[in-house]
């Protein structure tokens, strides 16, 4: 199974560009993500995963997705080669988003976003149009 779940803050607003071959949107971005421990005396470690998301759920991120926010994604990992003009192979490994959150408490985010939550997998003809996001003063806990 290639599941990979990570919660961090994006390093750079994403970066459009379209395939060559049928004119696909891929959105390109990388999340600064914590360790989860921190040795005594250092500083939190971060590790920076490049992120790929395509279609639509790439125009979603490029369009809500910005700088030093904090996000959710769900994906999964992969590796490719390629070879550049001088003849060297060049490695890549990415996480191919399938899904992705907002992250920020409401009072941390600026709250004008369309889709306050999520994007991702939903169900079919439901894009999160029907999710309602309720105010944490309603919550039962």
């Amino acid at each position: 199974m290639n599941k990979v779940i990570l919660m961090g803050r994006l390093t750079r607003d994403p970066e459009v560009r379209y395939t060559q071959t049928n004119n696909t949107l891929v959105a390109s971005f990388s999340l600064a993500v914590n360790r989860r421990f921190v040795r005594q005396g250092e500083e939190r470690q971060a590790d920076f995963i490049n992120i790929v998301a395509w279609s639509k759920l790439g125009e979603f991120c490029s369009k809500y997705f910005k700088k030093g926010q904090q996000v959710g994604v769900i994906g999964r990992i992969q590796t490719r080669t390629w070879d550049d003009d001088q003849g060297t192979k060049h490695y890549i490994t990415e996480v191919v988003a399938e899904e992705a959150y907002f992250a920020d408490s409401k009072r941390e985010g600026d709250g004008n976003n369309a889709f306050e939550n999520t994007f991702g997998n939903t169900a079919p003809g439901n894009m999160g149009a029907d999710f309602e996001v309720s105010s944490s003063d309603d919550l039962p806990f």
